[in-house]
């Protein structure tokens, strides 16, 4: 008997995007939430834009649902996000 093993790595390079630069304040800025739509998202959302305004001073908080929860961001939440200074993406059940 034969035993053959496969393996499934690539061999090739896979080129990284570079980080964005790291804001120095939220304050004045506009942070966007992009929520999975699961019913968990409500209650994190709500408190972290909370924070983020009452101790950061983050002028405007935008949330959107994605339409599938498992499917990556709707084209038009997508389109959104070169306008907003900080994306958050979150999921919960």
């Amino acid at each position: 008997m034969t035993l053959q093993v496969l393996d499934p790595s690539s061999e090739a390079d896979v080129a990284l995007g570079a980080l964005a630069p790291r804001l120095t304040s939220l304050e004045g800025k506009t942070v966007g939430f992009i929520s999975n739509g699961k019913e968990g998202t409500k209650g994190f959302f709500h408190h972290a834009e909370t924070i983020l305004r009452e101790q950061f001073g983050v002028a405007e908080v935008l949330l959107r649902v994605k339409s599938n929860y498992s499917a990556p961001a709707d084209d038009y939440i997508a389109a959104e996000i070169p306008e907003w200074d900080v994306v958050i993406s979150g999921l919960g059940d």
